[in-house]
């Protein structure tokens, strides 16, 4: 699959697109703990190249987005793209489809019932946004350190990263309870080396409340209206 990945992204001008934000990282001339990089993919087209490629990124992104972080990182190691790259856990890549298939089951409608709220693949979901909060700061990632002086992973390395991933929590990414792999030692953040985002929160609520607006009563169709939370990062 990591070939596959390599070609739809040569032949869709994501490599292209890649290397130029490699070069605005290695220009910066500043080490990162985490370098993000958002890859834009269009199934229809990656799908007709290989549809389990096209699958496997359509219902399993989390899992689909590591085969394109093991491919930027070859490419990355490979061209010098970025020099001060150290681990390939450093790289954090969001798959960002240009749309999703024209089928029921990629719709997410919370007035429906059942609905799958485990899946973590890609769903649309549309409603009216009654309020939105304001624009805020949220860690995409951070860098850990031993906190034993003697231990080789107490400096200078990026052995221990934490990135955000999608649906997690920010105390999923900033804890104070991560111990060191080799020497069972408490790990300690270093703060010069952690990665900011925006996030926005938005109130939103299912379209069919217009329904409820119009005035008509009829007392065979009952229905209630909830609102939820969508993050925006």
């Amino acid at each position: 699959m990591r070939e596959l990945a390599l070609v739809y992204l040569d032949r869709s001008g994501g490599l292209q697109k890649f290397v130029h934000d490699c070069k605005k990282y290695n220009d910066s001339k500043q080490s990162y703990a985490v370098y993000r990089f958002i890859i834009s993919i269009n199934p229809s087209d990656i799908t007709e190249l290989d549809a389990t490629l096209g699958n496997y990124i359509l219902h399993k992104p989390i899992q689909a987005a590591e085969i394109f972080q093991s491919v930027c990182f070859i490419a990355i190691k490979t061209l010098s793209l970025i020099e001060q790259l150290q681990t390939e856990a450093q790289i954090s890549i969001l798959l960002k489809p240009t749309h999703l298939p024209p089928l029921p089951s990629y719709v997410l409608s919370l007035s429906a019932f059942p609905f799958n709220c485990t899946s973590q693949r890609f769903y649309m979901s549309e409603g009216i946004a009654i309020a939105m909060g304001t624009v805020t700061k949220y860690t995409q990632g951070a860098r850990f350190l031993c906190t034993e002086e003697t231990c080789p992973f107490s400096e200078g390395r990026f052995r221990y990263i934490r990135v955000h991933l999608p649906g997690a929590t920010e105390s999923a990414t900033l804890r104070n309870d991560f111990v060191c792999s080799l020497c069972s030692s408490p790990l300690q953040e270093d703060m010069k080396f952690r990665v900011l985002g925006d996030k926005q929160i938005v109130e939103m609520i299912d379209a069919k409340v217009l329904h409820a607006l119009k005035g008509h009563s009829n007392d065979k169709y009952h229905f209630r209206i909830q609102t939820f939370t969508v993050f925006l990062r």
